[in-house]
Parts: structure tokens; C-alpha cells; sequence
């Protein structure tokens, strides 16, 4: 039984989703063009905490057990194709942020490439499950809880992001009810124990080239980093997507297909090119308007900048149309040398 509620764990949902409407249908293409967002100046509490919501189901709520784990992954992700790499170029990495059962292992490949790296301040750019944005929204909270330890939000920043009336602030329970951010405050506490986060939430239709121009001066500097939460293909009736080309193989042959032609895409750093690829494929990438954002912003750059994907898993191998899974992958953006 609690295996069958981590599986549940993994599952997209949506709260303005019709029944029986397809995610790919509602949320899936990021906008590239100006579009109109709702925003709201008020306040934040500066002695508000986000309560680690996740703890104790989707990872492990014990501090040892959990640091244990934390542990394990990054000494195991062995990682050959960035070997010439200072890890004071990376300016981002994308993750996955499923129950750690299933992802924490791949995670684990990103936050090592970036385990030694001096920065000041963290952005972490996720997507919305739950609830229908048209803008990005920042925690309300100045503490984000974690097992590990508990991570300082970069008040001034945020304010900063607030200024611009792009950026509204979420309530605590919108926050807390979504996993997308969560899922990577662990791994932050345990590689940057005394780093500021700026925490986003990315709405799904967004005008992607604004929020580009303005978190590109913060992608720049070496004293930040940027973590990209997604996960990748949703594959299975329960997510309401089945597509299937045999002449590839094995279902679970083609999901990998799929994604890594979706990666290649992503890695273009071409955000109209990713953008054909959902439209082509309807692939069911849920952080694909935060990695487009991410994208939108390294084109703002003025450096040359490489996007590599450096790990990949799918929770499931699926043969047949009664099975399910989720892809997740890690990836890093870095300067050229």
C-alpha cells in the first residue's frame, strides 16, 4: 500500500483541468508572446516558515536517515562527461522532482556537478500542478523547512522581482501544497547549507520572453545558480497520454525516444525549436515553461553558454498500455570555455 501511494505521488494533476481533459491539452505549450499576468504587491511575513509539507511521503522526514540518502546518491553519481568543467561556469542546472524513491538518484547527478561551487544566492525556477497561474509567483515565506536544515529566503530579491509587476507573492498554503519546489529544498540544505533561495513558482501561460529579460542579468552572475525542476514524460492512461509509434520498439523505447529528442531540443537552448517539439510531439514535460524560461534567459545572455543533459531513467519500463511511468532527467547549463 505505501508503494501504490508513492506511485500516486508521481501523478500531474491540475485543479482547472476539465474531467477527462488531457494535461498535454491545457498546459503543455509555453507562450513566446506577450500575454496579460495578474499580480499582487502585497506583503510577505518576514517570520512566515513553508513547512516541509513532503516530509515523511514523497522523502524521508527523519534527519539522519534522510542525509544518509543525500549522501549516498551524490557519491554514487558518477559523472565522466564533464570532466574538464569548472564548476564555476554552471549557471544551471534542471532536475527532476518526484518522490525520492523514483528520482533522487538522478537529482543527485545535477546537484554534484555544482556540490564545491561558491554562490551566494539560489533561484529555483518550478512549475504549477495544482493550481492554473498566468504569472510567476514567489513564496510568501522568509524560511523554507527541511529535515537537513532550514534555507533563508533572499527577501531582498525577491522585492527586487516583486518591483518589476511580473511577480506576485503565493500563500503559504498554495506553497505548501505544491511539490515541484519542495522536492529540491533537501538536496539545497545538504549542498549550500548557508545559501539564500529565491523561490518561483512558473505560471503556464506566461509571457516567456519577459521573465527571460529579467532573470538573464541573475543567470550572469557566478554568485548565482539557477535549479530548473521537471520532470519528463507522463506516459500512461492516468496522465491521459499513450502515444505510441511501434516502428521505435518497446513502448519504454519509445518514451526514451521521445525524451531525448525533447533534450536535444532543450540543449539548442533554441526556445522556438522546444516549443515545435511539444507541438509535434505533445510530450508531457511538466517543468517545459520553466526550462523555456530558462532557455528565453541564456539567449539574453551575452556569453556562450551549452546546455548538456548528463543523466536519464524512466521509473518504469512500460510493454504494454495498462502501464505507467515517469521519466526524469539531469542537466547543466555552463559557460564554453
Amino acid at each position: 500500500e505505501k508503494e501504490k501511494e508513492k506511485e500516486k505521488s508521481l501523478e500531474v494533476t491540475n485543479s482547472k483541468r476539465k474531467k477527462n481533459e488531457p494535461i498535454m491539452n491545457t498546459l503543455l505549450i509555453p507562450t513566446l508572446t506577450s500575454t496579460s499576468t495578474s499580480t499582487s504587491t502585497s506583503t510577505p511575513s518576514e517570520n512566515a516558515i513553508r513547512r516541509a509539507a513532503k516530509a515523511g511521503t514523497w522523502y524521508e522526514a527523519n534527519q539522519s536517515v534522510l542525509n544518509s540518502q543525500l549522501e549516498r546518491w551524490l557519491h554514487n553519481a558518477q559523472i565522466t562527461d564533464l570532466e574538464n568543467l569548472s564548476n564555476h561556469n554552471i549557471r544551471a542546472i534542471i532536475a527532476p522532482h518526484a518522490g525520492y524513491t523514483y528520482s533522487g538518484s538522478v537529482a543527485a547527478y545535477a546537484y554534484k556537478t555544482v556540490l564545491t561551487k561558491q554562490i551566494s544566492r539560489l533561484f529555483i525556477l518550478g512549475p504549477s500542478h495544482h493550481e492554473y497561474l498566468e504569472n510567476c509567483v514567489i513564496s510568501r515565506a522568509s524560511i523554507l523547512e527541511t529535515p537537513i536544515s532550514n534555507i533563508e529566503v533572499d527577501l531582498e530579491t525577491v522585492q527586487s522581482l516583486i518591483s518589476t509587476g511580473k511577480f506576485s507573492y503565493m500563500s503559504l498554503s498554495v506553497d505548501e501544497n505544491e511539490h515541484s519546489i519542495e522536492m529540491h529544498l533537501p538536496y539545497i540544505a545538504k549542498c549550500f547549507p548557508r545559501v539564500k533561495v529565491i523561490p518561483i513558482m512558473v505560471g503556464s501561460r506566461i509571457d516567456v520572453a519577459s521573465y527571460g529579460n529579467i532573470l538573464a542579468p541573475y543567470l550572469v552572475n557566478p554568485e548565482n545558480l539557477f535549479v530548473v525542476s521537471s520532470d519528463f514524460c507522463h506516459w500512461g492512461r492516468r496522465f491521459s497520454f499513450t502515444n505510441y509509434d511501434s516502428s521505435i520498439g518497446a513502448i519504454h523505447k519509445y518514451i526514451e525516444y521521445l525524451d531525448h529528442k525533447g533534450m536535444q531540443a532543450i540543449s539548442s537552448l533554441q526556445p522556438k525549436k522546444f516549443s515545435e517539439y511539444l507541438q509535434e510531439t505533445r510530450n508531457t514535460i511538466c517543468g517545459r515553461v520553466p526550462i523555456t524560461v530558462l532557455m528565453q534567459a541564456a539567449k539574453e545572455c551575452q556569453q556562450k553558454l551549452e546546455l548538456k543533459f548528463i543523466k536519464y531513467k524512466q521509473s518504469n519500463a512500460c510493454t504494454t498500455t495498462q502501464d505507467s511511468s515517469v521519466s526524469y532527467a539531469s542537466g547543466v547549463l555552463y559557460i564554453q570555455n
